[in-house]
């Protein structure tokens, strides 16, 4: 059968792949992302991308929280599986009543708290909330390890520290994939890679670090009396193995009409961190990946544990359980791709309207036009705040001096330099470290426009980047690629997996940092390093 690993491919065989579909031959992967939901169905060769589906949602920012609703979550699901079933009537004219094995992934960290009735207690906060603070930094001191502001430990000990009144109540807590593996298995499970988003796990990635816990329930001891870490988070499992089955229940909320049927076996839920390893084959020691969407996050993969704590950097594990090193950034395109509405409704007003994508190739094309260091242009694409760059909150910013050179060249190159200049400051500390990368994969709508935010990337990071055919639609496929690996784990480890039976033969494009955009990132970098104090002043002033 001929295939294509492109998501708006179709198999040149459609009746092979209409009857995969209706036996069931199938696996599907759903990842609610920031600003979509994705459904991907592949076959029995998980490069073959059979069909897909998509709903557009945003988070709400709500009493300075930002979250969605649990009508959206559910309202969002629906859609996005009605999209896909209906990309499948259009394709193959048959209907999918059931898939070999399914996955759900998302949004890592956050906090979902439920009480004994399953009753969720406040409202989802994401991980794009920067409440935490003073939690985070005394775990952080306590545990001898890191602890961000976005995991759902630092919320949940921050509720405790605030003495709200929902923290006696809590029974469970869970991030938004488990949530809604929760809703179509009834089990409260965690693949092991967002898992450890939530709390530290143990060296081998079997569970949740028992010291850790202990310290834990010893500091709330006082102030929440009966609060038992280990009661509260969700089951943990590595990839590979069966997370439970759909439920009645959960096939119908999936899919009201009534055609999709029960008992579909589920991978563990993942976070989208980890379906961006899957989908880049960055999940053994010395690779790595970028992901860029609404957030912007490198996660390397470790030889061995790092060295000392760092705030920058995040220890959490793929999705079979091994060590990374992530640099988590809550800004990423979005700032960007504001500019490129400005620009594309300028030129729809000048008569010469032109499509989205266009846009961002025109935009795109003339970044490479501009200075190595952008002209002594700055722009920091800080929407919401960032702890990394010991922001609380943010203010997006274009920045110059009177001897700049402000031209549409050097406009563009720096709004893509601040996409990854939070991201650098990270990479720079794991530099320190001593953490050697091979090859760093890159995927993310901005990486559509082939050879230019991926080279400016590599330059950034002064290390080769490669970008493959799924750059811009990555995690619904790595989840629905992990739900296939469930009818292999038992002969063969994910890392294998993916060499042998996913990436073989795959279209990769390398591009090798180029020495003048090495040299002009690093100027830019020194400013915009310096230029922090400006942005922290415009938060306090504005």
């Amino acid at each position: 059968m001929t295939t294509t690993t492109r998501p708006d491919g179709v198999p040149a065989d459609a009746r092979a792949a209409a009857a995969a579909i209706v036996e069931g031959r199938t696996s599907l992967g759903i990842e609610l992302g920031s600003t979509r939901i994705k459904a991907c169905l592949v076959g029995e060769d998980p490069t073959q991308v059979l069909a897909v589906g998509s709903h557009e949602w945003e988070n709400r920012f709500v009493d300075r929280v930002w979250t969605y609703t649990l009508d959206d979550i559910r309202a969002g699901l629906q859609a996005a599986y009605a999209d896909l079933v209906a990309d499948v009537q259009r394709r193959y004219d048959v209907t999918p009543t059931t898939f070999g094995a399914m996955g759900v992934s998302a949004m890592m960290h956050g906090y979902l708290a439920f009480d004994a009735d399953g009753e969720l207690l406040v409202p989802f906060r994401t991980w794009r909330n920067t409440s935490t603070g003073p939690a985070a930094a005394e775990l952080s001191e306590r545990f001898g390890f890191n602890i961000p502001q976005r995991w759902s430990i630092a919320h949940l000990y921050q509720a405790v520290i605030d003495e709200e009144p929902h923290v006696s109540a809590i029974r469970s807590f869970t991030t938004l994939a488990g949530y809604v593996h929760r809703l179509l298995t009834g089990r409260d499970v965690l693949g092991v890679g967002d898992a450890s988003g939530m709390f530290p796990v143990d060296a081998d990635g079997a569970g949740y670090d028992a010291r850790l816990i202990e310290a834990f329930d010893g500091l709330v001891a006082e102030r929440a009396p009966g609060l038992r870490a280990a009661d509260l988070l969700p089951e943990v499992l590595p990839a590979g193995r069966e997370a439970g089955r759909l439920t009645a229940d959960g096939a119908a909320l999936l899919d009201p009409s009534g055609a999709l049927q029960a008992g579909v076996p589920l991978c563990p839920p993942e976070g989208d961190a980890g379906t961006g390893m899957v989908a880049t084959n960055a999940v053994r020691p010395r690779t790595g990946n970028v992901s860029a969407g609404t957030s912007i996050f490198a996660m390397v993969v470790l030889e061995r544990p790092l060295a000392s704590a760092h705030h920058e950097i995040d220890v959490v594990t793929t999705p079979a359980g091994d060590p990374v090193a992530m640099v988590h950034c809550n800004n990423g395109a979005s700032e960007l791709a504001a500019w490129a509405g400005v620009f594309g409704r300028f030129a729809e007003a000048a008569g010469a309207g032109l499509s989205t994508d266009a846009v961002f190739e025109v935009l795109f094309r003339e970044a490479l036009d501009g200075e190595a260091d952008a002209g002594g242009l700055l722009a920091y694409n800080h929407l919401a705040g960032e702890p990394v760059a010991g922001l609380a909150e943010g203010r997006p910013m274009v920045v110059r001096t009177p001897d700049s050179r402000l031209t549409l060249a050097n406009l563009m190159r720096a709004q893509l330099y601040g996409v990854f200049g939070t991201l650098a400051l990270g990479m720079r500390v794991l530099d320190g470290e001593g953490v050697e990368l091979d090859r760093m994969y890159a995927h993310g709508g901005i990486f559509r426009t082939a050879g230019v935010a991926q080279r400016l990337l590599a330059g950034a990071l002064d290390a080769p980047v490669a970008v493959g055919e799924t750059a811009s639609e990555g995690g619904a496929w790595g989840i629905a690629v992990l739900a296939s690996y469930l009818g292999a784990a038992d002969d063969v480890d994910l890392g294998r997996y993916l060499d042998e039976h996913v990436f073989t033969g795959a279209d990769v494009t390398t591009v090798e940092p180029d020495p003048a955009d090495v040299a002009g990132f690093a100027a830019y970098l020194d400013r915009y390093r310096a230029g922090l104090a400006a942005e922290a002043a415009a938060v306090d002033a504005l």
